[in-house]
């Protein structure tokens, strides 16, 4: 099956998600109905492409919407919980020790960030023994998703940060998610790796979570300026078609500041391109949420 092909698979297979119903406590006591949340990994085993920016910004633009939203970090670099002013090197209780169940409890692992409705999991260097850890345990590829399935009715969307490899932390996002959101450098080499990301979301949804569907491709680091980045913004959609996010993601400075500040882009510079471009990006994302 060439990439295309493989794309146009994707992309119908997208609108057939499913989603489940279940019941948490109402805070006076009694059961409600609460949809559980839409797990999304965000994965691409290219580097550099915008993984982590686009997890806390998209994130932090569906916050804005009043959603409940869950940021879990599965890269050793821990740049997810630095770019929300948390430095996960200093934590005890991080994403690495429920997934050792070593005995912490989800609440000692879970951080507040300075933004309402935006909670993170935190990893830090401690994880990269982890994925050699995991290796000698059973069902070692579910070791993520038996935590996401604990968290899914506390939040409306989970957004898991995958490393920049397709090894086992991967697979295991990929394996505990809903659906796939792949961000992609227009830049030439980023999309000549397409073809093997596509690969290994057909092997884990054969072998390991059948309703997998990749939701969308999100263009960043975009320069409307150079013929190049055209080129490959119009080759991406040419091969992807609907998979494609209409938004593309701006390069812009501000990328760069926010995290020193230990900000989404939409609170450090809120009337930025980039803040706008994720505003955007989750309006469509949430166009595209599957029915409950």
């Amino acid at each position: 099956m060439t990439t295309t092909e493989t794309a146009q698979s994707w992309g119908a297979d997208r609108a057939q998600a499913l989603r489940r119903g279940g019941d948490e406590l109402r805070p006076g006591g009694g059961p409600q109905k609460r949809r559980p949340a839409h797990v999304v990994a965000m994965a691409n085993q290219k580097g550099g492409v915008g993984k982590t920016t686009t997890t806390i910004n998209l994130g932090a633009a569906l916050a804005e919407h009043g959603r409940r939203v869950l940021l879990i970090d599965v890269d050793p670099q821990g740049s997810l919980g630095v770019g929300l002013g948390v430095e996960p090197h200093a934590r005890e209780a991080t994403i690495y020790n429920l997934l050792m169940q070593d005995g912490t409890s989800l609440d000692e692992a879970l951080v507040e960030t300075e933004m309402a409705d935006l909670h993170l999991l935190p990893a830090n260097i401690d994880l990269a023994a982890a994925e050699l850890l995991l290796v000698q345990e059973v069902a070692r590829e579910q070791a993520l998703q038996r935590i996401v399935e604990r968290l899914r009715y506390r939040y409306d969307h989970i957004l898991i940060d995958c490393p920049p490899s397709l090894g086992l932390l991967t697979i295991n996002g990929l394996t505990a998610a809903d659906g796939v959101i792949v961000p992609l450098e227009c830049e030439y080499f980023a999309l000549r790796g397409m073809s093997l990301l596509m690969q290994t979301l057909e092997r884990v949804r054969d072998r390991l979570n059948p309703d997998l569907v990749l939701e969308g491709i999100i263009p960043t680091m975009f320069d409307g300026r150079t013929i190049h980045a055209k080129e490959v913004l119009e080759r991406v959609r040419d091969a992807f078609g609907e998979v494609v996010y209409e938004t593309p993601v701006t390069k812009t400075i501000r990328f760069a500041e926010a995290p020193v500040a230990g900000e989404s882009i939409l609170t450090y510079a809120p009337r930025s391109r980039g803040a706008e471009a994720y505003r955007m990006l989750a309006k469509e994302v949430l166009q595209r949420e599957p029915a409950s």
